[in-house]
């Protein structure tokens, strides 16, 4: 019984681009970070220690900006690990999402513009084929924290 709508071959598609990207993990992480705080300013409200940088090239030094970005793709490489086990990926995506909706108060819209700079990292460096395969993944994800936080009240 799952409640993920990818195909096993989807599943594998979706892995092998993850793979691609995650290599690198801390630096493709923190790339991913500072184009959100660059592109989306107010994303840096979020992360005392990150508001007063205000160059990429200060951020992209930063050890909690490159903390932070290998956490996030970490997080995302676990849900990877069991997009064709729902109940083990429901178990990170949970407490995941309860977390930044309770206690961060993070809203949920920065999920989506996370996920959106992954997929257009994933095309520069490696095409879009490898995009497409990761898309739905990103889609599964943010539907998933978006219910955890309608479930608290958001």
């Amino acid at each position: 019984s799952s409640t993920m709508s990818l195909s096993e071959a989807e599943v594998q598609s979706a892995r092998s681009a993850w793979e691609k990207i995650y290599v690198d993990a801390e630096d493709n992480g923190t790339a991913v970070l500072v184009r959100m705080f660059t592109e989306h300013p107010d994303t840096k409200s979020y992360f005392t220690h990150f508001k007063g940088m205000d160059s990429a090239e200060e951020m992209k030094q930063s050890d909690q900006v490159r903390g932070h970005g290998k956490k996030v793709f970490s997080a995302i490489n676990d849900m990877v690990q069991h997009l064709d086990n729902s109940e083990a990926f429901l178990g990170i995506v949970t407490p995941l999402g309860k977390k930044h909706a309770t206690q961060l108060k993070i809203d949920p819209k920065n999920f989506r513009i996370i996920c959106d700079i992954i997929l257009q990292l994933m095309e520069e460096k490696f095409g879009g084929d490898c995009k497409a395969s990761f898309e739905k993944v990103t889609n599964e994800i943010c539907t998933h924290l978006n219910n955890i936080y309608k479930e608290e009240g958001w």
